[in-house]
């Protein structure tokens, strides 16, 4: 199990999402407050954000923001990391995606299995569980191409169910599409498997709710729309969304779409 979050909004340190707040995603990382499946997240960590333009990050000296994101991963926790600590002080950006990590199984993966994945513009975490893994999946996987399956990041279920959701964006799936259609084939393949992903391309997110907590944060007002796993504080403009949903969301607007059981 693992908690993730995604912002989308003005341009902030990395440190005000992820750190400042009083329960941020830092502090889940040893003391979360709605976890229903592990207790502690030290088995690796990561963000990814996309750098702004007109800054250090404009490499293509227009004032665009890099498409691509940059990533920061490490194997140990969140709470070791003082290099972290010197980022997030001072890296800034309008679009992030993050994770802490609490491994299902034991793996030599190490930094390669943290949360965020990432494929052109796409940032990628999975908040749960398998069932029977692995399996369970190896139906899935031998319908993907076989370069596709050479190229996982990781050994892990996680990596294997952003294969599965990548294939669909490539393929011309809407973002909600293909990580709705990506649960109802693991669902299937794997019943009793939790399910919660989280996509950006740092303009939208998308996420599922499917067996654990999902949470938003949408302020029109600000431009900014925060999802995560939990709320990083305790701001009455929390809303959960209910288990069994698709969530789509820019910086000024929240999609919810309920998702259907898998046929029995």
């Amino acid at each position: 199990m693992c908690r993730h979050i995604a912002y989308v909004g003005p341009a902030v340190p990395l440190g005000e999402v992820l750190v400042e707040p009083p329960h941020a995603l830092y502090r889940q990382s040893w003391e979360p407050r709605r976890q229903r499946y592990g207790t502690v997240n030290a088995d690796g960590f990561g963000v990814g954000w996309y750098a702004d333009g007109a800054g250090v990050g404009d490499r293509h000296g227009d004032g665009e923001r890099d498409p691509v994101p940059a990533r920061y991963r490490r194997a140990g926790p969140i709470w070791a990391d003082l290099s972290f600590a010197d980022l997030a002080r001072v890296v800034r950006t309008g679009a992030l995606l993050a994770a802490v990590r609490d491994a299902t199984l034991s793996g030599a993966d190490a930094e390669a299995a943290a949360a965020p994945y990432a494929a052109g513009p796409w940032l990628f975490s999975h908040n749960g569980a398998v069932k029977g893994w692995p399996g369970s999946l190896g139906r899935l996987a031998a319908r993907l191409p076989a370069e596709e399956v050479l190229s996982l990041e990781a050994r892990n279920d996680s990596a294997l169910v952003w294969a599965l959701v990548l294939h669909r964006l490539r393929d011309g799936d809407e973002p909600a599409q293909a990580l709705a259609e990506a649960v109802y084939e693991v669902a299937d393949a794997a019943p009793g498997s939790r399910l919660n992903l989280l996509l950006t391309d740092g303009e939208t997110i998308c996420a599922t709710a499917w067996g654990d907590t999902l949470w938003y944060l949408a302020e029109p007002a600000r431009h900014r729309t925060v999802v995560a796993s939990e709320p990083y504080d305790d701001d009455p403009g929390w809303r959960e969304v209910p288990d069994r949903t698709v969530l789509a969301a820019t910086r000024s607007d929240v999609l919810l779409t309920p998702l259907k059981e898998p046929a029995a």
